[in-house]
C-alpha cells in the first residue's frame, strides 16, 4: 500500500512516498546488505564541524534476536503491539560533546535527525518502511544497552517490508488507511519576518 504526501508543488518520490506505516511483514528480513545501505546513508547527512555525533544501535531479528528483544522491552505497549512484526530495531543516539573537544555540542540532536531522515529515505528508496518512535523508556534503554550518560537517547526505527493494513488491529488499522495530513506551507514557513506567509 502506498500513501503519498498530498504536495502543493512537485517534490521528489522518494520524500513524497516516505511515511510510517505499521504493518509489518514478520517474515521478510531486511538483508545485511540492505542494512548497511542504510547505515552508509544516515553516515553522510551534514553535521557541525562533520562531527557526526549520532550513533546507533542496531538490533536485527534474524541475526541477534536477544538485542531484538532487548529493543522490543524497552518501547512503550502501544508501540510493541505492532512493532512484534519489524524484523529490525534501531536505537538512535546523539552525543552530547563535540569530538574534537569536549565542549558541548547543542547541534547533536538536530545533526542527529538528519542522519535518520537519511536513513529513512534510503529505506524508501530500498522499498522498505520506516517508523520513528519516541514512545520508548530511555532509562530502561540505556540500562539494557550500556549507553553513557553523555549521549541522548533520541529515538528508536522500526525497519522491514510493509504488510497489508488488515494484519493490524481495527483501531491501528483505522490510522494506517487515513490519508495523510500536513499544515499548509504558509503556516509552516515565514517569508523575511516572523508569521509572514512565504505563500
Amino acid at each position: 500500500m502506498q500513501k503519498p504526501a498530498i504536495i502543493q508543488t512537485p517534490i521528489h518520490a522518494v520524500l513524497a512516498n516516505r511515511w510510517s506505516p505499521r504493518a509489518y511483514d514478520a517474515s521478510q528480513p531486511v538483508t545485511q546488505e540492505q542494512l548497511i545501505s542504510l547505515l552508509e546513508a544516515a553516515r553522510w547527512a551534514p553535521s557541525c564541524f562533520g562531527d557526526q555525533p549520532w550513533r546507533f544501535v542496531v538490533c536485527d531479528k534474524s541475526t541477534d534476536i536477544a538485542a531484538w528483544q532487548r529493543a522490543y522491552e524497552c518501547l512503550a505497549p502501544s508501540n510493541q503491539s505492532w512493532v512484534i512484526n519489524a524484523p529490525v530495531i534501531v536505537l538512535i543516539c546523539a552525543d552530547s560533546l563535540f569530538g574534537h573537544n569536549q565542549q558541548a555540542n547543542r547541534w547533536a540532536q538536530y545533526d542527529t535527525g538528519a542522519a535518520a531522515e537519511n536513513l529513512c529515505l534510503q529505506a524508501t528508496s530500498l522499498g522498505l518502511i520506516t517508523h520513528q518512535m519516541g514512545g520508548f523508556s530511555v532509562d530502561v534503554a540505556r540500562e539494557k544497552f550500556q549507553i553513557p550518560s553523555q549521549y541522548s537517547l533520541m529515538a528508536m526505527i522500526a525497519i522491514g517490508y510493509q504488510a497489508a493494513p488488515e494484519s493490524l488491529p481495527d483501531e491501528l488499522k483505522e490510522r494506517e488507511l487515513t490519508p495523510r495530513k500536513r499544515k499548509t506551507l504558509g503556516e509552516l514557513f515565514f517569508s523575511g519576518m516572523w508569521n509572514q506567509p512565504v505563500v
